[in-house]
């Protein structure tokens, strides 16, 4: 459920009179993004972009309002349901194809990310003569890299291959019918549903464009561990997710992350724990005991050199390599974190709920008119979305127990800092 709100005063972004098949419709989500939305629909409507919904997920600030102040159509999500940005897209997707039927594209952009000049004609470019294509992005930067080492590490995460890719993020254009063809998001993943929506083009038959032109910069906005901490549980969370829909299939998804995250973050650890503690009772092992408290280090260490070389194949310089390759470590254990919540709650049908790492702003003041609207629920809901999402969740649920599933992560690469790991 959710409800819509475009008021009458308001001068819309673009005129129905103007929207034509071919013109690009935007759905922007956003939770609490401030002046990073702000930034966000001003450089869409810079380049004509439109006509452009915002989904918002039970903002306390002042994001519905200025929305709403742009002429830009709003969706509040039912705060009843929890949320998703899965469940946003596919709620803003609906709502072009109720206004605009025949709509043939969509742009998504996360509110927290300023569309590049020219980005869309860009992208739009790239579909030409290709009809195999169903989705193409481009490169997304950090805004402040120099920031924080977290933010240091997100800005190299977006630094991805060009050309056919196996996945996107979440600022993409889509050809609308092969969104709806496919169902859309899955509306129960918390995050990493882009590259399980992927998982399903490409084995529809489809590819996916990752081109040479700047598309987004991005606000991470991490300056302290704990932050990136809850990032990458969130990933390993994803990780998991993707691995129980899709791992079993010709994709082979999330098998090497979430197995490389439970081999790095829990067996080598409880193997050289062990050893110690059976060394230190006086129990040892002869040369094995030796080879397990040189060889795990030494695995590790293998696996740090191999992510920094990576990165020095993408022309990092040595110092941001290195750090990748550190955290890319590191990280292996809130990711087994985040696995083992997955399944554990899982098995005891839960759901997880979002890991939000950005702080939410000061509450509201009573009466708020945002809080207000958010608080509305309606008749919205992804129609022919929700439909397909529906039939699809039926189906994962019988093959997979997926009524009991829970969410995973963001980003638009491996959202965390182990993509080569």
């Amino acid at each position: 459920m959710s409800s819509v709100s475009s008021p009458p005063a308001a001068t819309p972004a673009v005129s129905p009179n103007v929207v034509s098949a071919d013109s690009v419709g935007v759905v922007v989500i956003g939770r609490n993004e401030g002046e990073r939305l702000k930034r966000c629909l001003r450089s869409l409507l810079a380049q004509g972009a439109g006509p452009i919904v915002y989904v918002d997920s039970g903002s306390t600030d002042d994001s519905v309002e200025f929305s709403r102040s742009l002429g830009v159509t709003v969706v509040n999500l039912d705060t009843s349901i929890p949320f998703t940005m899965a469940r946003g897209r596919n709620a803003g997707f609906e709502e072009l194809q109720r206004r605009f039927p025949t709509l043939r594209w969509v742009q998504f952009v996360d509110g927290d990310c300023e569309v590049r000049p020219d980005w869309i004609a860009r992208a739009r470019a790239a579909f030409v003569d290709h009809p195999e294509v169903a989705a193409v992005c481009g490169r997304r930067r950090e805004r402040h890299p120099e920031a924080s080492l977290y933010n240091r590490l997100a800005d190299m995460e977006w630094n991805a291959p060009l050309g056919e890719v196996e996945e996107c993020g979440g600022d993409v254009l889509f050809r609308s019918p092969v969104f709806l063809e496919l169902g859309g998001f899955n509306p129960r993943m918390i995050a990493g549903e882009e590259p399980e929506l992927c998982v399903r083009v490409r084995g529809a038959g489809y590819k996916i464009l990752r081109i040479d032109a700047e598309m987004t910069l991005h606000d991470a906005a991490i300056t302290r561990f704990g932050q990136w901490w809850t990032r990458a549980v969130r990933g390993g969370h994803s990780f998991a997710e993707g691995m129980a829909l899709h791992g079993a299939g010709f994709s082979r998804h999330n098998v090497r992350q979430t197995l490389s995250s439970l081999f790095y973050g829990l067996g080598l650890p409880a193997l050289y724990c062990g050893t110690l503690v059976f060394a230190a009772a006086g129990i040892g092992f002869g040369p094995l005991t030796l080879l397990v408290l040189g060889g795990v280090p030494a695995a590790y260490l293998r696996a740090a050199l191999a992510a920094y070389r990576e990165r020095r194949r993408r022309n990092d310089p040595r110092s941001h390599a290195a750090l990748y390759a550190g955290f890319c470590m590191l990280g292996k254990l809130p990711e087994t974190i985040g696995v083992l919540t997955y399944w554990g709650n899982r098995l005891r049908g839960r759901y997880s709920g979002l890991m939000e790492y950005k702080p939410a702003p000061a509450a509201r003041v009573p009466g708020d008119v945002s809080a207000a609207a958010a608080a509305v629920a309606g008749n919205g809901g992804a129609r022919a979305v929700a439909s397909s999402n529906t039939a699809r969740g039926d189906a994962a649920a019988n093959g997979a127990s997926h009524a009991a599933a829970n969410g995973a992560a963001t980003g638009a690469s491996r959202n965390g800092v182990t993509e080569s790991c």
